[in-house]
């Protein structure tokens, strides 16, 4: 994975942790993983809505 080992993984990792607490982090991954949803959907809509003109141009 981007040519990180294991040893680079745990270093960014213990990073994170001494910069937002532990407490922090479930927020953080939270905020993120909606923002990744948010933009999936939001493809996914983009798609859709180019199916629709696509049927509605070819009635």
């Amino acid at each position: 994975m981007f040519g990180l080992g294991l040893n680079e993984i745990l270093v960014i990792a213990l990073i994170v942790l001494l910069l937002f607490g532990g407490k922090k982090i479930p927020e953080l991954m939270n905020g993120l993983g909606k923002g990744v949803k948010s933009f999936k959907d939001g493809m996914n809509g983009d798609q859709k809505s180019e199916k629709d003109e696509g049927q509605q141009q070819g009635e």
